[in-house]
């Protein structure tokens, strides 16, 4: 039971593991460009894994930038998390020995498979998602330090690499659509960020969009909860 648990993991991870040994690899090489080796980018994405932030971080550290800017910065660019980490808690509450460390390998990707709150038969649902959520940090490092390594010899482009994250998160929400017949969240998702970027721009839209996500869907929570 154990290994099919594992080997489920596993495959359930395999997107994310395209997305993250890529970019992962494009932030190694970034850090080696900046003149930081193979053990910060390995130190980095063990201890910090904060995957965009982490390619903020290298323009913080060769600006040497102050502990409050890298601290204000650092929480403008992962508040959303404090949004959809709401939806976790009472599936991690239970979580046991597994839940400081699935709190903090909480990420974008790892929220995208796990958010259904489905588990394999007969698994204990804390194991099973603490194993996805290892097995995305595993190719975040493993990418961190091969393109840490390969920047060394060879020549490599970095234009255009973020846009695989994108292609990522298109995968996992079109896979969540059609895995449901409820489409609200998704739409209200949407929906939200369309008008938040219409009205705030690109530069300023994402905390509004949170905001009004966790607010509608809140809303259609408790009107459901009364019907």
């Amino acid at each position: 039971m154990q290994h099919s648990i594992v080997k489920q993991a596993f495959i359930k991870t395999v997107p994310v593991m395209a997305g993250y040994v890529v970019l992962g690899a494009g932030f190694g090489i970034l850090l080696r460009n900046a003149g930081y080796g193979v053990l910060w980018a390995f130190a980095m994405s063990l201890f910090i894994y904060a995957g965009s932030m982490q390619y903020v971080g290298v323009s913080l550290i060769t600006g040497g930038a102050s502990i409050f800017t890298t601290a204000l910065t650092t929480v403008m660019v992962n508040a959303r998390h404090l949004f959809y980490s709401i939806s976790m808690v009472d599936r991690y509450k239970d979580a046991g020995k597994y839940k400081p460390y699935m709190i903090f390998g909480l990420t974008d990707e790892t929220y995208s498979l796990l958010c259904d709150g489905k588990t394999p038969e007969g698994a204990d649902p804390a194991y099973y998602r603490f194993l996805v959520s290892i097995f995305n940090q595993s190719y975040w490092v493993t990418g961190s330090v091969l393109g840490s390594l390969l920047g060394t010899v060879l020549p490599f482009s970095t234009e255009g690499i973020e846009f695989s994250m994108t292609a990522l998160f298109i995968a996992s929400f079109t896979g969540q659509w059609m895995s449901t017949g409820d489409h609200i969240p998704a739409l209200t998702g949407l929906l939200s960020t369309l008008v938040c970027l219409v009205l705030f721009g690109p530069d300023r839209f994402l905390i509004p969009a949170m905001l009004l996500i966790t607010l509608v869907l809140t809303l259609l929570r408790s009107r459901r909860e009364e019907a």
